[in-house]
């Protein structure tokens, strides 16, 4: 049985009554062959809906020096770039775009203290947008742990706008506990120290909570 995310429930409970209203009115007013084809429609976006709030069954990999990969979805940037929100100075951008195919549920990378939390509203151009991580609305994570610290940005793209943290500074990250929610496909940004190990490439699919994304050194 599909377990389905909170934030998703009444979603799921609109788009069932709205779905069996939409063929319940096409049976009684349109040809069945019509009915069938809206049935058929019906059947799959349900799929898509619960596809995208489902809550995966996983046994989270834990590693204290390693960095996990807070969603799933595939990455799109690794470069070195220079951050001024909490690190400020140069660090490495690894970058995951999230389709409405992935799981939406972003996880702690690590154990940590948040010492640094900030929600930015902002603009929504596409999630691939190079400034869309400056740009957009988003809620930016500081995370202090014994091998250095980093940072770790929900992003909201141009069909995502809803941005949810489940943290606040001065909370605790347990790696691989849910630390947020991103409705509709967007990205998540990795603002990591610049000696960090990198064991990810470009355009690789990663998985949320399990792959390592680099690892302190």
């Amino acid at each position: 049985m599909i377990k389905i995310h909170k934030e998703g429930r009444l979603i799921v409970a609109v788009t069932v009554i709205l779905l069996l209203a939409l063929i319940g009115i096409s049976a009684r007013f349109f040809p069945y062959q019509l009915n069938y084809i809206i049935s058929i429609l019906s059947v799959a976006i349900l799929v898509l809906v619960l596809r995208f709030f489902r809550v995966p069954r996983r046994r989270m990999f834990k590693d204290e020096k390693s960095i996990l990969a807070p969603s799933d979805g595939k990455v799109v940037v690794i470069e070195k770039v220079h951050q001024e929100e909490y690190l400020r100075g140069p660090c490495m951008q690894v970058s995951i775009f999230m389709s409405i195919h992935d799981v939406h549920i972003n996880y702690f990378p690590s154990d940590g203290r948040v010492a640094y939390f900030k929600y930015h509203p902002g603009t929504y151009l596409l999630a691939r947008h190079p400034k869309s991580s400056s740009l957009n609305e988003r809620s930016s994570i500081g995370i202090e742990t014994p091998h250095g610290a980093y940072l770790v940005r929900q992003v909201a793209g141009y069909v995502a706008r809803r941005v949810k943290s489940y943290t606040k500074q001065g909370g605790r990250a347990i790696q691989g506990k849910e630390m947020g929610f991103i409705k509709f496909g967007s990205r998540l940004d990795l603002f990591l120290p610049l000696q960090s190990d990198i064991k990810v490439k470009l355009n690789q699919r990663v998985t949320g909570g399990l792959t390592p994304i680099a690892r302190f050194k």
